[in-house]
């Protein structure tokens, strides 16, 4: 049975996160239909407990408290990801990983590497921006502010093959979700290729599983195949983490 005050505080928190971190009172209620005197009272209750904050313009933000909640969060499905990885690992011969979107980056949160001695390292709590990695393009894919993003962190040039227009990298971005997967092709580090697919909480990106390896490896790999197990794997993660 849920407690229709609690249901109503954690969809303003969502509707916060999915205006990318604030918003105003006339926001909330477009997006989660609630009357603006029950979305004002939520609020000072949010703002007392310190996970949410008011700006100077009035607008609301996501608050400080809720970065401890997300580090034990973050903590635990790094414990719960390893087996996952692991089964990747087995399946593919490659470095597993696992990310997440933090802000506009990529943030790496647990990994499994391949046995082979010749294999790649994403370091655990690196930091990347987005549009190099195929982790980060299923995490932005099916977000509707992608472009306002790239136009923050800017398109900057890690190698050759890296996308480095808007236009070109949300045409890059269509591909992934009519495929499912996304690839990096030496877009990040030269001779190292990737895919990734995401781990899915009601149909959103809540994280991203991958593996990487030297590009002839990657490439010996039937790539239909490769998904596949990638996809399965993440559906059967997301579906020990959130239950569904």
């Amino acid at each position: 049975m849920s407690v229709q005050s609690v249901d109503r505080a954690l969809d303003v928190l969502e509707a916060l996160a999915e205006q990318g971190g604030q918003a105003g009172v006339s926001e909330l209620a477009a997006r989660t239909g609630l009357p603006y005197g029950t979305i004002h009272r939520l609020l000072q209750t949010l703002l007392a407990r310190g996970y949410v904050r008011q700006e100077s313009d009035r607008r609301y933000a996501l608050g400080g408290a809720l970065v401890r909640l997300g580090g034990a969060a973050e903590r635990m499905v790094a414990v719960w990801a390893e087996p996952y990885l692991a089964k990747l690992v087995e399946l593919s011969g490659e470095t597993a990983n696992l990310a997440v979107l933090e802000g506009d980056f990529v943030v790496y949160v647990a990994q499994v590497p391949s046995p082979r001695r010749l294999r790649m390292f994403a370091e655990v709590g690196r930091r990347v921006l987005p549009h190099s990695t195929a982790v980060g393009k299923v995490l932005l894919a099916e977000r509707g502010d992608a472009a306002a993003v790239f136009e923050r962190t800017g398109l900057p040039r890690r190698t050759d093959q890296t996308i480095t227009t808007v236009r070109a990298m949300l045409e890059e971005l269509g591909r992934v979700r009519t495929q499912g997967y996304a690839l990096d092709l030496g877009e990040e580090e030269n001779g190292v290729h990737c895919m990734a697919v995401p781990v899915l909480d009601g149909g959103r990106a809540f994280a991203a599983m991958s593996v990487s390896g030297p590009a002839e490896r990657i490439d010996a790999i039937d790539r239909d195949e490769l998904a596949g197990a990638l996809r399965k794997v993440a559906d059967d993660f997301g579906a020990a983490v959130f239950g569904s």
